[in-house]
């Protein structure tokens, strides 16, 4: 049976993507820079610590950079590095939609490092999860009833974060869509408005949004203890759904597992007690 490691597999994408593979009958190395457990392995993408051990012995890999840090290429780089020199044979990188419309871009940096390194390779860019409204976007909810953003009217096509893991274990199973890179999407595109009228009816509660201004924004994010450099690189995001750039709509979920990602309304319904 082959190994295949999870990078971030303490986390909402990385967790769903070891037990959809586990379940599947493959074995899984859980990579964390938390404690480590049961099938896990301590790996620090900050200071490489790990990184060889969590690399040995594997078949196949799921990349991902750890959330709060802007320098994806610089971190992900030796993980790549160090998956040629094992011998891994297939990754799936997750980064994030848009990520290719600059080749500067650190996310764009790191794709290009997998796209050269002679690997079997797919990159998976999702758009926005749906499962930030409740954890990034919780607390407005919960103390002004209100989904907080800078966006305006503009419309995106959320995720459900655990429609991205699906796509990403279906990729590291199989081989005929090798070398292909996949902009993952909802199958539905919905502003702000219409997602806490979602959120209301799920809840029963009143949740409106409210267009803030980037700087109200931006003193959100760092009152709530992000890094000025990432809170900076939310705002960049946040302002390109404001001009639309998230609205697009793709079939890549369902081209990739068969099955049509999940509705808003559903999300809603199966995590309404996280609202409180």
């Amino acid at each position: 049976m082959t190994t295949t490691l999870v990078l971030g597999a303490s986390g909402t994408v990385g967790g769903e993507v070891a037990r959809l593979l586990a379940d599947a009958g493959h074995t899984v190395r859980r990579a964390t820079s938390r404690a480590t457990g049961p099938g896990q392995v301590h790996l620090d993408l900050l200071t490489q610590a790990g990184l060889d051990r969590a690399m040995e012995g594997a078949h196949a890999a799921f990349l991902m950079a750890p959330p709060g840090h802007t320098n994806q290429d610089e971190l992900l780089g030796p993980v790549i590095e160090r998956a040629v020199a094992h011998g891994v044979q297939k990754v799936v990188l997750m980064t994030a939609m848009g990520a290719d419309a600059d080749p500067s871009a650190p996310m764009r940096r790191a794709e290009l490092h997998l796209e050269g390194s002679g690997l079997a390779w797919n990159v998976i860019r999702p758009n926005w999860f749906m499962q930030n409204f409740h954890t990034y976007w919780l607390h407005g909810i919960r103390e002004h009833n209100a989904i907080q953003l800078p966006t305006g009217s503009a419309r995106g096509s959320f995720i459900d974060a655990r429609d991205i893991a699906a796509s990403a274990a279906a990729l590291l199973q199989r081989s005929d869509t090798e070398g292909q890179a996949f902009d993952l999407t909802g199958g539905e595109a919905l502003d702000h408005t219409e997602v806490a009228a979602i959120l209301s009816e799920a809840t029963g509660r009143t949740i409106r949004y409210e267009d803030v201004t980037p700087d109200a924004m931006r003193a959100n994010l760092l009152g709530a203890g992000l890094p000025t450099a990432y809170a900076e690189f939310m705002l960049v995001i946040l302002h390109y759904f404001s001009l639309g750039y998230s609205e697009r709509i793709t079939d890549a979920v369902q081209s990739i597992t068969g099955q049509a990602p999940r509705r808003m309304a559903s999300y809603a319904q199966e995590y309404r007690a996280a609202f409180g």
